[in-house]
């Protein structure tokens, strides 16, 4: 693997454990599970990607095609982040609420039916423009500093095999 994928994934990883504790913050509430969830702050996804195209630019130039393909993939997958998949998220809230309101409606009934409890829709799937911005510097400083590490030249022997340079 390349040393751009390296410093994408751990900016992902980050960006996905720092959700736990700014969710502690905003809630009081300590949720572990959040580390697999989509959705929150900050967007794991605009932190990907822009890690990957800081660290491209600045590894590579910005006058160059990788630049120039990171750019607009990421710029892609954030739209999208925020975009279409935070509409879907709004939809399913209100299709959980319709399934509340019927929920009561027929408890009022003497009907007698058998119904299967259909499981909730997950109602977190996109971001806020503010989490997609988040996620965006988030992955801006872990591209440089993946970069810094990864710098020609610099004797990366203190750091653990896997981020160790070929000789």
């Amino acid at each position: 693997m390349n040393k751009g994928i390296y410093i994408a994934l751990a900016s992902i990883g980050l960006a996905q454990a720092l959700k736990i504790p700014i969710h502690f913050f905003k809630t009081k509430k300590w949720k572990p599970s959040l580390f697999f969830q989509t959705g929150g702050m900050p967007s794991s996804h605009s932190a990907g990607v822009s890690s990957l195209t800081t660290f491209i630019a600045l590894r590579r130039g910005i006058p160059t095609i990788d630049f120039a393909l990171s750019l607009v993939y990421g710029l892609i997958v954030m739209y999208d982040a925020q975009g279409i998949r935070r509409q879907t998220g709004e939809l399913t809230l209100k299709v959980n609420d319709m399934d509340d309101l019927i929920n009561k409606v027929h408890k009022d009934e003497s009907i007698q039916f058998e119904e299967k409890t259909p499981k909730k829709l997950k109602e977190m799937l996109g971001h806020k423009p503010e989490e997609v911005l988040g996620g965006a510097l988030l992955g801006i400083i872990t591209g440089a500093i993946g970069h810094l590490i990864f710098k020609k030249g610099r004797n990366l022997s203190y750091y653990p095999l896997l981020w160790r340079r070929k000789n």
